[in-house]
């Protein structure tokens, strides 16, 4: 191999055909050996990622060039392979894929695959030990007489958790523990010496120590914890958290690092920081939030020019990489908000104290300050470390107050702020921005964390003007990074967002037609114009909001990326996270590589380092949604305990063959009445917006009103028995 080609191997991405030839050389030069693609990245020293060389390798195989050998790859005899331990005759793999494991409520799965190819079906017995979560590489089969493709799993690659809660059962030969999670359930065999104390019936966090496939290839365990089944509330919101793979606890090395910060203000830090602790600042937070990660401040300057500051708490003054709460914070990777708690993303020393912006205290900030002149125009921008100082913490009923009435602490100040962010807004809209608005579940508790009272919560100025300012600074920091050099591009975070699945709007438009609203999908301006007025619209029509939920399952999710496609929801061609540090690592890593780049010279990490770390904190965040809706879903059902027998009023949310989804309309609870508790049989209509009756041709419609009777409340498996009264 010539200089020239050692060159190009070291400092491009190959294509898939430089890539075979590669991986051929290779493993001509050690035909004994077996390499994961791993090993395979790290000898050649790609920059192609872990997926991209997986796809080759499956290409490889089918052709008989590499052998697969449980995820690693050996040079092949020419003869096609079969990679599926198992495999039925007659079925054969036409390629692999990566994704992760999305498990349904028959045991089976889908895979959610990286690339653009569509979820993959995996019945449960070809699972082969993959659970929710769990990334995997999947071989697509296709039968021969043609049936509908499906996978199975060839190979685990990273566990989506490792420890689970279920129910002790003790015998002579040991434990057994039922796992307890919304998404699966499976057995997990406890050896006597790994019971650690735990006895028969107790509810308990097991760690698996070896995953199995079924039958004798059970899987195995150690009891870690015995939860207190004494205050059921508590037991079962650690149970959401465990199961969802997020520690309940930080460890105690974090705990003995944490220990040793301090925020003192060294002359050495007033050198190096911007002080702004004279402009006036402010908090605008809910009343019940301790981690105050963002403040605002403004200045009148000349001609009539004003300057606002956003400031954001600077984290990674304190977090350093390479510490064990750098690392324990990027397991992490995010705060989980429950119900009645916050498992927070760094212990509470941090996020509550040192890292809080909180009032009459000076602090460590990372800041995005910009000029605008009388019409609400940027005229300047500025991005660095600074020293803020909060006069004032609102919450955001007091904000609003103010807002509406014009009296109280800095009210023209705040009025002021509020106009740039509605000029902000509406131009944002005027771009093309989505109004993804939809209902947001709260709950009043008593002193024993127990719902006594059901909400929704109330999105007004105040909120919207918080939001603008960080939409502004998460937008212009990514702008920034993008266009500081033209090549090659600065690795870097970006929150993107693609353009809705064209198929699934086209069915919601369908659906949306049979409920009297026309949604224009020919044109992205259009798309944009129909849901925002559909959002508008539901703000009116009770039933009009059931859409809603429908609308955003058309769209695909935001997820974060080094490779920049922009972000179709906000309008926005560049669009990051550097506003929320203390819950976010994502904003952790964008500080420090925004940081880095402020002056002249250009700072590059490792763009498939940054690529990983990326796909790791959006399955992070994928897990923490799933929690939080879990909890919310406990909090419903509990709130509807000893209410059996009462009537509520509610709509028609959903249909399947088996009956219609009702939503009561305050508790926004949703519970299954089957079609066999009517008078007669239904006939679901292809578009899933009506049943008919076959016997009086009545009909039931998505977002019809009616009145249920609650019958059962089942809080074990978060579902309500409703039966109709009119």
């Amino acid at each position: 191999m010539t200089n020239k080609k050692k060159k190009i191997f070291k400092k491009k991405k190959l294509t898939q055909e430089q890539l075979q030839n590669a991986i051929g050389r290779l493993l001509l030069k050690n035909p004994k050996a077996k390499f994961n693609a791993k090993e395979i990245i790290r000898k050649l020293k790609l920059k192609n990622n872990k997926d991209s060389v997986i796809d080759c390798l499956a290409a490889m195989q089918r052709s008989g060039k590499v052998q697969s050998f449980n995820g690693k790859y050996k040079l092949g005899n020419g003869k096609i392979k079969s990679t599926k331990p198992g495999q039925k005759k007659g079925r054969q793999s036409i390629k692999q894929v990566a994704g992760r494991v999305d498990l349904i409520r028959s045991g089976a799965a889908y895979i959610v695959c990286d690339t653009d190819t569509d979820d993959v079906y995996v019945p449960q017995k070809f699972l082969n030990s993959a659970l929710h979560g769990d990334r995997v590489v999947v071989s697509i089969l296709k039968s021969r007489k043609g049936r509908k493709s499906e996978g199975e799993v060839v190979e685990v690659t990273k566990r989506a958790n490792r420890k689970f809660v279920g129910n002790l059962q003790v015998s002579k030969k040991g434990g057994l523990v039922l796992v307890d999670h919304p998404k699966m359930s499976f057995d997990v065999k406890i050896d006597s010496e790994n019971l650690n104390g735990a006895q028969d019936g107790d509810r308990v966090i097991i760690e698996v120590t070896k995953y199995g496939r079924g039958g004798k290839q059970s899987f195995r365990g150690q009891v870690t914890n015995i939860l207190d089944s004494s205050d059921r509330n508590e037991m079962e919101m650690n149970a959401i958290l465990i199961n969802s793979g997020f520690e309940l606890a930080h460890s105690a090395e974090v705990m003995e690092e944490v220990a040793k910060l301090n925020d003192d203000i060294t002359e050495k830090d007033l050198a190096k920081r911007r002080d702004m602790r004279g402009d006036l600042t402010f908090t605008i937070d809910p009343h019940d939030a301790k981690d105050f990660d963002d403040a605002i401040s403004y200045k009148v300057l000349e001609d009539d020019v004003v300057e606002i500051g956003i400031h954001i708490a600077d984290v990674t003054h304190f977090v350093k990489s390479g510490t064990a709460l750098d690392e324990e914070a990027y397991n992490r990777s995010t705060s989980v908000y429950l119900v009645d708690r916050v498992c927070p993303m760094l212990p509470e020393r941090l996020s509550n104290e040192l890292c809080s912006l909180r009032p009459n205290e000076d602090k460590f900030t990372f800041s995005a300050v910009f000029k605008f002149d009388a019409n609400g125009k940027i005229v300047d921008r500025w991005f660095g470390k600074t020293l803020t100082h909060s006069d004032r913490r609102y919450t955001y009923e007091e904000a609003q107050e103010i807002l509406e009435s014009g009296k109280g602490d800095y009210a023209k100040e705040l009025k002021a702020v509020a106009k740039v962010a509605a000029k902000m807004r509406k131009e944002r809209f005027k771009n093309g921005a989505i109004n993804f608005e939809s209902d947001e579940v709260k709950f009043k508790l008593d002193e024993k964390k127990k719902p006594i009272g059901v909400y929704v919560k109330q999105r007004k100025e105040a909120n919207l003007l918080v939001e603008d300012f960080m939409l502004l600074a998460n937008k212009e920091v990514a702008r920034y990074i993008a266009k500081k050099v033209k090549a090659p591009e600065i690795p870097f975070v970006y929150r993107v967002h693609d353009e809705p699945n064209q198929d699934r709007l086209a069915d919601f438009a369908l659906f949306a037609k049979e409920m009297g609203i026309k949604v224009k999908i020919d044109t992205p301006s259009n798309i944009a114009k129909s849901l925002n007025k559909l959002a508008e619209k539901a703000k009116e029509d009770e039933s009009v909001k059931l859409l809603q939920p429908l609308a955003i399952r058309t769209m695909s999710k935001a997820v974060y990326t080094s490779e920049n496609i922009g972000h179709y929801g906000l309008a926005f061609d560049y669009y990051t996270h550097f506003t929320s540090p203390i819950r976010r690592y994502s904003d952790v890593l964008v500080h420090r590589i925004l940081q880095k780049n402020l002056k002249k010279d250009v700072k590059r990490v490792n763009q498939e380092a940054l690529e990983a770390k990326c796909k790791h904190i959006s399955a992070q965040e994928r897990k923490a949604i799933e929690a939080e809706r879990e909890s919310t879903k406990y909090k419903q059902v509990e709130y509807l305990e000893g209410k059996e027998g009462q009537v509520f009023e509610g709509f028609v949310s959903g249909m399947i063959d088996k009956g219609v989804f009702i939503q009561l309309k305050e508790s926004k609870a949703e519970g299954l009445i089957k079609f066999d508790a009517f008078k007669e049989s239904y006939d679901i209509q292809d578009s899933r917006m009506k049943a008919v009756g076959n016997r009086t041709g009545d009909e039931i419609k998505m977002g019809d009103k009616v009145r249920v009777k609650l019958l059962e409340t089942d809080i074990n498996n978060r579902e309500i028995e409703l039966q109709i009264v009119d």
